[in-house]
């Protein structure tokens, strides 16, 4: 193989690792999950009382396990979605008709759920990450503001469950 073909050939391999390299990582990178100390219900009504605190409204509040069993599906552990919207930052990703789409992943869902332990875990879609990645004014929201909040509300749960730092 002469020199051109080894480095096609090396390119070529190193873009297909570095594919699959990125289908491994995304899911950890998209998604950040944390252990509560309290249990389901608590984790939620502090969640709850972190979001109305920050002037964000909590727009529902639902157990999908519920939801799940009552349609024939599988009993399944506790799972709680809080649906929470900030309409000041909702109206800046929305004010452009071409990011109007992103309205598919509105109300930002906080997820709390019984892990495979008993455990209560929490999970959060990576806000920073995600809004870099659609540049713009919906960069400066989502890995702004967003994401500095919705730490926020999901800080130092595994600790002792107590408000968020200021």
């Amino acid at each position: 193989m002469n020199a051109r073909g080894a480095f096609v050939l090396g390119f070529v391999a190193g873009v297909a690792l570095a594919g699959v390299a990125m289908v491994q990582a995304m899911p950890r990178l998209m998604l950040q999950e944390r252990t509560s100390a309290l249990g389901v219900e608590e984790t939620v009504q502090l969640i709850t009382q972190r979001v109305a605190a920050a002037g964000w409204v909590v727009s529902s509040v639902m157990p999908l396990d519920q939801s799940v069993r009552k349609h024939g599906g599988a009993d399944l552990p506790p799972v709680r979605l809080v649906n929470i919207c900030q309409a000041h930052h909702a109206s800046r990703v929305l004010a452009d008709p071409a990011d109007r789409r992103l309205a598919v992943m509105m109300p930002c869902t906080i997820a709390v759920f019984e892990g495979a332990g008993g455990e209560t875990r929490v999970a959060t879609m990576n806000a920073g990450l995600m809004g870099r990645m659609f540049g713009g004014e919906v960069a400066r929201v989502m890995a702004g503001p967003v994401a500095r909040e919705q730490a926020g509300f999901v800080a130092d749960l595994a600790a002792t469950g107590a408000p968020a730092p200021q």
